[in-house]
């Protein structure tokens, strides 16, 4: 039964002065290696300018908004961070600045892809380094919470080819991979066309890739399996972590987005239910708990 809960509006953020935001350590920093203003004054690029920043400016506020805005402002992402990031090399605080910066941009309902439209080389090497991230064991919740909703951006952003590419091989006929096999004949005898495909697709895979191949294809079934357990270890009374309870809602959020699509629902779905993720929500204890009243609404929608 739905709830007539309503997301309570968020306080307006203050914008900094102009005075505070030329006095600001991030400006000086800008001036110092990105700002377009500086440009001939830059200093060579130091990664450990990014390191200092992500733990300074943005673990070190809790994510705070206004430190990402400032961020944004100087034009962080397009002028420092993604012009060197490169595929293997890139550190972990150097991928989760990119992925704050991005959701900011989407928060701030400004365009979101074009650094990567202008240098799209490294971003399917980026993509990876996200997904392995988010399914890893790290319990930092606010970090992987901001990894879902970058991805939740790159699903609902279909129409960019650069997002589509990547994310279309995680809901593709293949993820069928991660089905016990008599639940996947039984899905081909519902539509036979279907074994047809699948064939083909075996028929294609590369030797060398595959490993690369069927770690993909099983990706969403481990954020799945990863999500039911930070969701059941939400106990039924006492303390809670406030922030596991906002990565549940933001995962449901994420599965909101993949359903409500045709090309990620078409496969996904099956999948969804044959790890019970549905009867799972239904039965975890923050369902009862005044602090999962978001998530129950999302979960009932």
């Amino acid at each position: 039964m739905k709830t007539d809960l309503q997301t309570p509006e968020k306080p307006k953020i203050p914008l900094p002065t102009l005075s505070q935001i030329n006095a600001d350590r991030i400006t000086l920093l800008a001036q110092q290696y990105w700002s377009p203003q500086t440009k001939e004054e830059h200093l060579p690029y130091d990664a450990a300018i990014v390191e200092s920043i992500y733990q300074a400016e943005i673990l070190g506020s809790n994510f705070g908004v206004r430190r990402i805005m400032m961020l944004e402002f100087s034009q962080y992402l397009e002028n420092y961070l993604w012009p060197h990031y490169v595929t293997g090399e890139a550190t972990h605080s150097h991928m989760m600045s990119i992925i704050v910066m991005i959701n900011e941009k989407f928060r701030e309902r400004v365009p979101a892809w074009q650094a990567f439209l202008k240098q799209p080389d490294h971003f399917p090497g980026f993509f990876e380094q996200v997904l392995k991230a988010s399914v890893s064991d790290s319990n930092h919740m606010k970090e992987q919470t901001a990894l879902l909703c970058f991805l939740n951006h790159c699903f609902g952003s279909m129409e960019v080819q650069l997002c589509r590419d990547q994310v279309k091989r995680l809901v593709s006929l293949s993820m069928w991979i991660s089905l016990q096999e008599g639940r996947r004949n039984q899905e081909f005898k519902a539509v036979p066309k279907w074994r047809k495909y699948w064939r083909a697709i075996q028929k294609k895979d590369k030797p060398e890739l595959l490993e690369k191949l069927n770690w993909e294809r099983r990706y969403l079934q481990r954020l799945m399996i990863k999500f039911m357990g930070i969701l059941e270890s939400i106990p039924e009374s006492g303390d809670v972590n406030v922030d596991a309870v906002r990565y549940c809602e933001r995962f449901l959020e994420l599965v909101i987005e993949l359903e409500a699509l045709l090309p990620t629902r078409r496969f996904f779905n099956t999948v969804l239910d044959d790890c019970h993720l549905v009867v799972r929500c239904q039965l975890a204890p923050l369902i009862t708990r005044t602090e999962g009243q978001l998530f129950a609404q999302e979960y009932e929608e």
